[in-house]
């Protein structure tokens, strides 16, 4: 069918809105199920017989980004654009055998441009006295659900990583460049900040891909059982070794291998890992026969590897081997306008998992999570989340469905600040409020230079507003 121009969608669609047909459809769908239609999650539209969309209900605009004017009366190609409209179109399965389609997997091209999964199905769409006037397509943003299933199998992409505050924003543009050059990766980070989701993300946006992502945590180990783990065994190499058993440097052949808490190891361990990344040969435990691998090496730890190396902890060697690359990733106490963000994420991720639909987090319980220091950081957050779906039987986690010791704790803390204390947190509170996103301003309303603001806005734990 030929496409239109912009002027000839125009036309088309003043035309299509005076034709008898039209006409008819639209008076047929001014009817209670309408109502119906515009309060559910699904996109749905109907189109004629010669494929003008006749109606777009309030989730259709809402997923493909097109108002209903911009959409009624055109060709659903040019509003609907999924990849499987050139060579099967759904509709016209539908419209030429009177076949219903159910959830076909297909991807559109919003408005903005961006790519969203959906699911269709389709039917015929009939008038009261049976004849066919045209067809109805229904859609399903399964965005969440696509990134659910990559937190499930652990394939995340740098999309699945969740942040606005400036150092998240370099780290995520700079990812791609860090993937596609296949050199050792070293992320330093606190406990509980996601390394290993910086990781997989690497992985995924690297040529290596296809290959297997193989992760070991070096601190869960003991030394003698993370080196038969990384270099595997033969039979009869100890006692209890009834078989082969290949070890992680073989399997993670043409993969990425991630080894966690690499400051644990010993320095004997990390002469051993230096000759394989230096040759990519290994000999198993108790085995003659020496093997090759060709993998990729990201290291992750939560101490600064080059105090390790300048206490003699750690090799030198090892760690300029190590260090081509290095991701140094913020607490999360460093980056709290991230907390209102990472919240919503798991809000919806749980949503999903326990067939829940909290809709967020009362003001006073999000003000509470801003300004606590979170030692665990996003491991934290989330568990935090997930506790409070337990609690929480309404559609708002408030500050009675938040783990009882954590409020406890935080009462504590403010108990212990003196009357003059409170006092002042109190009107640093106010004038930052006066200054939004000002600190300068606020610093000179308060008499004090921005340093002394910083340590104390740091000491009461308060946020700019």
């Amino acid at each position: 069918m030929k496409r239109t121009t912009p002027q000839n969608q125009k036309d088309s669609g003043t035309r299509a809105q005076s034709d008898p047909m039209f006409c008819s459809i639209t008076s047929a769908l001014r009817s209670p199920c309408c109502t119906i239609l515009e309060s559910i999650s699904d996109g749905v539209f109907t189109i004629d017989p010669n494929k003008r969309i006749t109606s777009f209900n309030r989730a259709a605009q809402t997923i493909t980004g097109f108002k209903a004017g911009e959409a009624i009366g055109q060709y659903c190609f040019d509003v609907f654009r999924a990849n499987i409209c050139e060579k099967k179109c759904a509709l016209d399965e539908t419209l030429t055998t009177g076949q219903s389609q159910v959830n076909l997997p297909a991807l559109i091209i919003s408005k903005t441009g961006d790519q969203i999964p959906i699911s269709i199905s389709t039917s015929i769409l009939k008038n009261e006295n049976g004849d066919i006037i045209g067809g109805v397509e229904t859609f399903r943003d399964l965005s969440e659900l696509e990134r659910l299933k990559r937190q499930l199998a652990r394939n995340y992409t740098h999309e699945d990583i969740v942040g606005r505050h400036p150092r998240m924003k370099k780290i995520l543009s700079f990812l791609p460049d860090i993937a596609e050059s296949e050199s050792p990766v070293l992320i330093e980070g606190p406990t509980g900040s996601g390394k290993e989701l910086i990781a997989r993300a690497i992985h995924h946006l690297s040529p290596r891909k296809e290959g297997p992502f193989i992760a070991v945590n070096c601190a869960a180990l003991p030394e003698t059982l993370l080196e038969s783990e990384l270099f595997g065994y033969t039979k009869g190499a100890f006692t209890g070794a009834m078989r082969d058993k290949p070890g992680r440097f073989f399997l993670a052949n043409g993969g990425t291998l991630f080894l966690d808490e690499i400051s644990s190891t010993s320095r004997a361990f990390q002469a051993d890992l230096l000759r394989v990344l230096e040759d990519g040969e290994f000999t198993p435990l108790g085995g003659t026969r020496t093997l090759k691998a060709n993998f990729r090496v990201i290291t992750a730890t939560n101490l600064e590897l080059k105090k390790l190396v300048d206490e003699g902890r750690f090799r030198e060697d090892l760690y300029y081997r190590l260090n081509v690359v290095k991701v140094s990733l913020p607490s999360l106490r460093e980056r709290r306008e991230d907390i209102p963000l990472l919240a919503e994420h798991f809000i919806r991720k749980f949503n999903l998992l326990k067939d829940r639909s909290i809709q967020g987090v009362a003001p006073e319980a999000l003000s509470f999570l801003i300004s606590y220091p979170f030692p665990g950081n996003i491991r934290q957050l989330e568990n935090i989340i997930e506790y409070a779906f337990i609690t929480c039987k309404g559609d708002v986690i408030g500050m009675e469905h938040l783990p009882r010791d954590l409020v406890d704790e935080r009462k504590d803390q403010i108990s212990l600040l003196s009357e003059n204390e409170c006092e002042e947190a109190e009107k640093i509170r106010a004038i930052l409020k006066q200054y939004p996103q000002n600190r300068p301003a606020a610093a000179r309303a308060l008499g004090m230079s921005r340093t002394t603001l910083w340590r104390k806005m740091k000491k009461y734990r308060i946020m700019d507003t």
